[in-house]
């Protein structure tokens, strides 16, 4: 397994909307790893392959607390086929935006399909902090932020900051 650098905000990459996942082939499976061991690294509870530069329709996540044993899991071309209309906020972080947090509101309870590592076919009634994860994710590999969820004067800060740093660093800006 590798750790991959992350992509971090302005990159224009983390606009771009992810393909789907043709086939579970043993790279995707590699990569589903690498996903897991950068997440953990990072350290974070989610994470789309498109933040390490793979416009895949991949996440992986793992909600579970400190101090618990792990319990990572794998969403191939997830896609959220029904939303709660009862709505919850949770203060959200990303690891592509590090060190900014913001209060999200999002639908509180959220249905998914998606493939395992293996293409086996499974449903996801989530709530509470996976579904909010798993919307922010699968916000992700449609090229949206958790900031494009929060008013334009905080996001336009956000954004600004971001790209300051990158002009300082020499790398890529929106």
């Amino acid at each position: 397994m590798t750790i991959k650098p992350l992509i971090i905000l302005p990159d224009p990459i983390l606009r771009q909307v992810s393909n789907p996942v043709e086939a579970i082939t043993d790279d995707i499976r590699r990569l589903t790893e690498d996903m897991l061991e950068t997440m953990y690294d990072a350290p974070g509870i989610g994470l789309a392959a498109i933040q390490i530069g793979v416009p895949r329709r991949m996440l992986v996540l793992d909600v579970s607390k400190e101090g618990e044993e792990k319990q990572p899991r794998v969403f191939i071309n997830p896609e959220i086929v029904a939303s709660s209309s009862e709505r919850s906020v949770y203060e959200e972080g990303c690891l592509s935006i590090p060190d900014y947090y913001a209060e999200v509101e999002r639908p509180a309870a959220i249905t998914v399909r998606h493939l395992d590592r293996e293409g086996k076919e499974h449903i996801v009634e989530a709530d509470g902090l996976l579904a909010t994860c798993l919307q922010h994710e699968i916000d992700h590999l449609n090229g949206v932020l958790f900031i494009d969820h929060i008013s334009k004067l905080k996001r336009d800060m956000v954004i600004r900051k971001f790209t300051k740093s990158a002009k300082a660093r020499g790398t890529k800006a929106i």
